[in-house]
């Protein structure tokens, strides 16, 4: 059987996007082949979970832990994202080699010291998004490996106004959607939408 879904592309970050504003949300059970706008959750309905880059991954995780989220975005005092910090960068091995290398403990290293910058960060476009099924964006985020993806709205300034989960997307279909450090087969991309 072919994979009736394709992976979109994935394109840098903007610079001075700006995260969207809150106005509602969307609620599952759905099916792969439905609309992925279904399954984003939409920056113009709902409140974005930010952090500033000065704040300690201590506060960073406590944010995680109380939105029930496993990424931040680190937004300056305009809302222009910066960066972005995930549940794996908070774990990972960057938080002790940085807090050995500046002489402070694991949980009062600054944020803007271990988040993905803004110059890194690559994103998926609107317009593309709007035509987009769930399928598609469960394949792009198997294919490149991540846990989640922004969406960005073009303009002046561009805005980020969506994000994709894995996690959220797992939880709307019913299904485990789990993307791993490393992009996997076709193969697996197949049975997982196979499974669904």
């Amino acid at each position: 059987m072919s994979n009736p879904y394709r992976a979109l592309q994935l394109r840098l970050l903007p610079q001075h996007a700006r995260v969207g504003e809150p106005e509602g949300r969307v609620q599952g059970p759905l099916q792969m082949q439905q609309p992925a706008v279904l399954a984003m959750t939409d920056l113009r309905r709902v409140a974005a979970v930010a952090i500033h880059p000065d704040a300690t991954l201590e506060a960073a995780q406590q944010r995680m832990v109380h939105a029930h989220v496993r990424m931040l975005l680190v937004t300056d005092s305009t809302d222009e994202l910066l960066g972005l910090l995930t549940s794996r960068d908070l774990l990972g091995e960057a938080p002790i080699r940085v807090a050995v290398e500046d002489g402070l403990g694991r949980d009062q290293v600054p944020v803007s010291r271990v988040m993905v910058p803004r110059q890194r960060i690559q994103v998926l476009d609107w317009d593309e998004v709007q035509h987009a099924s769930i399928g598609d964006i469960v394949c792009t985020l198997r294919q490149s490996g991540r846990q989640h993806a922004l969406v960005v709205q073009q303009g002046q300034p561009a805005r980020v106004c969506g994000i994709f989960s894995a996690t959220q997307i797992g939880r709307l279909l019913g299904v485990a959607v789990e993307a791993s450090d490393k992009p996997q087969s076709f193969a697996e991309v197949e049975h997982l939408l196979a499974s669904s």
